[in-house]
């Protein structure tokens, strides 16, 4: 059984239930993103970065059950099925072709951005409709996006470092030690 609020009219549920249903399409493609990189990343690095992947793909499941209850508790319904997913999501798709790394560094990382920047304009909606429960479930959401983000960026420096040091090195061998 459903627990609705009445202190929101119906219209305003109704409003927030869509947008929620939104974010929570958006929350599982990222957390489907997630797992591809973690499946499916490859090179020197292989590890760590699939513990990464890992840890931005359960972050999307505990955002996805923190939106999915307060759909519920606002007497809706949460529409988390693949095929609802995929048509409703706001996310880009993940290319099967990734296979290095970086590759998989990067379109994580376009995904987090995009992904934040839905976070906070739906906090935003939550606040205008007079919901400060659902707009604290995004402002939360948003803390920790940005702590993943953040992360995944500077992993993707310091990935992007290390190719131009990488290069920069075999530059010198080459015009030192090739005559």
């Amino acid at each position: 059984m459903s627990w609705k609020n009445n202190a929101l009219t119906g219209e305003q549920q109704a409003r927030l239930i869509e947008i929620l249903n939104r974010r929570l399409a958006d929350t599982i493609d990222l957390q489907l993103q997630s797992r591809q990189a973690y499946w499916n990343v490859k090179g020197p690095n292989f590890i760590s970065l699939r513990e990464l992947f890992d840890q931005v793909a359960k972050g999307g499941e505990e955002y996805a059950d923190m939106i999915a209850r307060r759909i519920v508790q606002l007497g809706g319904t949460a529409e988390g099925s693949a095929h609802t997913v995929a048509g409703r999501t706001s996310l880009d798709g993940y290319s099967l072709a990734t296979a290095s790394g970086s590759s998989h560094i990067d379109v994580l990382a376009t995904a987090l951005t995009h992904f934040g920047r839905h976070a906070r304009y739906a906090s935003e909606q939550a606040t205008e409709l007079q919901d400060d429960d659902t707009a604290d479930i995004f402002n939360a959401v948003v803390v920790r996006w940005k702590s993943a983000s953040l992360f995944v960026i500077c992993i993707k420096t310091i990935y992007q470092e290390v190719r131009e040091l990488g290069r920069a090195v075999r530059t010198i061998f080459l015009l030192r030690y090739i005559p």
